[in-house]
């Protein structure tokens, strides 16, 4: 009896019943994501700092400090929404797809559509979408995420195939059992939580935001010290410290870092890159090595014809008999065909396929020339069947990295040679240009392969990777040391298993190396694993593919450069967070603090700090979208460069600022007016400052992103509004407004240029 599987209205009646086959996550409903911004250490001395200006009856400063307060929750809510909806957008397109059969049809579809019942085939290399009972076909599965058993499972007809585990060898037919959470795996992912894991990008960024609020605390204790010793009002002193605090802290770090690393993976989606991990972008900007897949990567994964060698014919017999002996549908036959096909100038009478034992394939052929056939084959069949030895010709084509088809033909007389046709696998068009820009950007790239070391040596050259291409067999059973210096002074590595390219990551790692690794087969899963960064290459098994760290969706070795190149911008968006984010809080900070330690004096209120606060973060979220210029070399974090440079700028930024306050001082301006001032000064040099911080050059040689530019210039305008109409402030003429904003620019270019002799003293 004829199986046809489920209907697909019955699959719709069964999807309704059993649901999805997926395991939903558990998500926190959104009131309480949304009210979980206002818990933890940074919203709580925001709403300490709330009550206490209740208590003191300063409702200027306690609507503001509100204001603060709901602005950093939802923007801070809102940005995680649109990441986590791009990285969900992104999981989409990665979505397992699975073989089954319905109204007696095979077709593919999204596996998360099986319902029990459906008819489905596993192959080798797929991931296994349901439990599944087998009906016929054999094979081994490995099961070792779901029990932990390392060596793979045979399984036959009868036995149970899990969801999630990997097909090994083999292929089966099989009818579903059980979908979504009601799979073995379903079961046991309830019962694990998941952990989240922090990148090393994601440590610095914490660290840099602890050394701030370290800094800041210290400080505001000296302050607090000076001020009772002085027996001013310890709730007023609280109240002031605590706006201080929340000035100096972060407070927009957690959602620069979630919407900086989600616009990068759509970026990099855009290119064709898919990221499954976010902390992969991280450690793809630090990359200083590729180890690349050769075939289909590097090289088109399309056989090509090279010069053709004839025996007492010419070229276009050798060609035009060949072209005879084929049918097309296999990649020799296919290239043949390309370069030449007469099969409707003759009548094929009868014809032979190759076949793995004869290892030839034939034609009776009736044409121009009467009846006669032709073959074409392995040289050394074609050798025993003329008597013709073409072992040198075969050897020499080899050592050039060619693979060789011989060509026969039969006119009633016996066969006779009629020449050898090279095949080879050209490289991508693209391919060499790329490889040159990777060795600017200080990547080194090794190709890897499963064919012969000629073969490789020959591409790797015309690529203009070099010519030391090792065997993979050369790498067994070496001492560390050397096993090292081979993997790291090779171009390329041939004849290559998927064991070897384990082997290879680990050295190339132990030796200081960030590696990124390609794969596509089902044995590569481990090389994926082990590297820094796994690359599922165009087209690879679901196994490849779930343990890669970014899956490309065309082929190509540019789409892994652009990558790379894109995370290096992303790279440097976050250090330029990093170091304007610092030099602000030691500007602010201490200019405040200093004032009131030296000079006894209050430069501007706590509702000016909270102003301020609210005006910095606004514009700073738009770094994520910022044009960069990627670094040529791979990417580090260097924690002492960070601070030295963002420490000089905050000095800086000091030293400006109250040289401002010592002139505004003996114009004899009023203390409320000094206020507004200082506001003011803090307001525009600050944004400025964000100009300063993004390039490592002059500011100008790179032009500030659009949504950038005008977010900290209409921030700087809003608050020149403020001191002009004294809202919230006493007001001050436009004349000063006008004198401020050109002091802070004159200082804005002193600034960019104590930056650029900084990093050029460093580096």
């Amino acid at each position: 009896m004829e199986i046809r599987g489920l209907s697909e209205e019955e699959a719709k009646r069964r999807l309704e019943k059993y649901g999805y086959n997926e395991i939903v996550e558990k998500k926190k409903h959104p009131i309480l994501k949304f009210l979980s911004y206002f818990w933890g250490p940074i919203p709580w001395m925001i709403e300490i700092a709330l009550i206490l200006s209740a208590l003191v009856k300063h409702w200027a400063d306690f609507y503001i400090i509100l204001v603060l307060l709901v602005v950093n929750g939802v923007v801070g809510f809102w940005q995680e929404h649109r990441a986590e909806n791009a990285i969900e957008l992104l999981k989409r397109r990665l979505a397992l797809n699975a073989r089954v059969l319905r109204d007696g049809v095979w077709k593919v579809i999204p596996a998360r559509l099986l319902v029990p019942g459906d008819i489905v085939r596993v192959r080798i290399g797929d991931i296994v979408p349901a439990d599944i009972e087998i009906l016929e076909g054999e094979g081994e599965f490995d099961e070792s995420a779901l029990t932990g058993e390392s060596l793979p499972v045979s399984k036959k007809a009868g036995d149970t195939i899990y969801s999630g585990s990997i097909c090994k060898r083999g292929e089966v037919v099989g009818v579903v059992k059980a979908t979504g959470e009601n799979t073995y795996f379903g079961k046991t992912a309830k019962l694990v939580e998941e952990v989240e894991t922090t990148s090393r990008f994601q440590k610095v960024v914490i660290k840099i935001g602890d050394y701030l609020i370290v800094l800041a605390v210290a400080v505001i204790l000296v302050v607090i010290l000076f001020a009772v010793k002085r027996h001013e009002s310890l709730l007023e002193i609280l109240r002031f410290s605590l706006v201080l605090m929340v000035a100096a802290i972060p407070a927009a770090l957690p959602a620069v870092l979630s919407v900086t690393m989600a616009v990068g993976a759509m970026n990099l989606a855009r290119r064709e890159a898919i990221v499954r991990k976010l902390v992969a972008i991280e450690e793809l900007a630090g990359v200083d090595v590729l180890c690349s897949d050769k075939t289909g990567t590097l090289t088109e994964n399309r056989l090509r014809v090279g010069k053709v060698i004839a025996f007492g014919f010419s070229e276009e017999d050798v060609l035009k008999f060949a072209s005879l002996a084929s049918e097309g549908g296999d990649a020799i036959d296919d290239a043949i065909l390309e370069r030449m096909d007469v099969r409707k100038e003759y009548r094929i009478l009868k014809f032979i396929p190759w076949d793995p034992v004869r290892k030839r394939s034939e034609a009776w052929v009736e044409g121009r020339e009467g009846r006669f056939k032709v073959t074409k084959g392995a040289p050394q069949v074609i050798s025993e069947l003329t008597g013709f030895d073409l072992s040198e010709h075969v050897e020499r084509l080899a050592e050039e990295g060619y693979r060789a088809i011989a060509v026969a033909v039969d006119f009633g007389e016996g066969w006779r040679v009629v020449g050898l046709i090279p095949l080879y696998d050209p490289p991508r068009s693209d391919s060499k240009e790329t490889i040159e820009t990777a060795k600017r950007m200080g990547i080194e790239v090794k190709m890897v392969t499963g064919d012969h070391v000629a073969i490789a040596r020959r591409i790797a050259e015309e690529l203009g990777l070099g010519r030391y291409i090792v065997s993979a067999k050369e790498l067994m059973n070496k001492r560390y040391s050397e096993l090292a210096r081979i993997v790291e002074e090779a171009n390329g590595f041939a004849e290559v298993f998927p064991e070897h390219k384990y082997v290879i990551v680990d050295a190339l790692q132990k030796h200081g190396h960030i590696v990124a690794m390609t794969g596509d087969g089902v044995n590569d899963a481990p090389a994926l694993k082990k590297a820094d960064v796994g690359i599922a290459v165009y087209n690879a098994t679901d196994a490849a593919k779930s343990s890669a760290d970014i899956v490309l969706s065309k082929p190509g070795i540019s789409v892994i450069i652009d990558a790379i190149k894109e995370s290096r911008r992303i790279f440097q968006r976050m250090q330029s967070y990093a170091i304007y984010r610092i030099a602000e809080t030691i500007r602010v900070l201490f200019f405040i603090a200093l004032s009131i330690i030296v000079f006894n004096f209050y430069p501007v209120t706590a509702t000016m700090i909270i102003l301020l606060a609210l005006l910095n973060d606004i514009p700073i979220l738009s770094i994520a979208y910022d044009n960069v210029i990627y670094s040529n070399r791979p990417e580090r974090w260097n924690l002492e460069q960070i601070l030295i440079v963002s420490t000089v700028l905050g000095v800086t930024g000091l030293v400006s600022s109250f040289g401002l306050y010592l002139w505004a001082v003996y114009a004899g301006i009023n203390h409320e007016t000094l206020k507004t001032f200082m506001f003011l000064k803090l307001a525009v040099a600050g944004h400025l400052t964000i100009f300063v911080t993004r390039t490592r050059g002059f500011f100008w040689s790179v032009k500030p992103g659009r949504l950038l530019f005008w977010s900290a210039v209409g921030t700087k305008l809003i608050a020149t509004v403020f001191a002009v109409l004294g809202i919230f402030m006493a007001p001050i003429s436009v004349q000063y407004a006008v004198l401020i904003w050109l002091y802070c620019l004159a200082w804005f270019f002193m600034e960019d240029i104590v930056k650029v002799c900084c990093y050029k003293r460093l580096h």
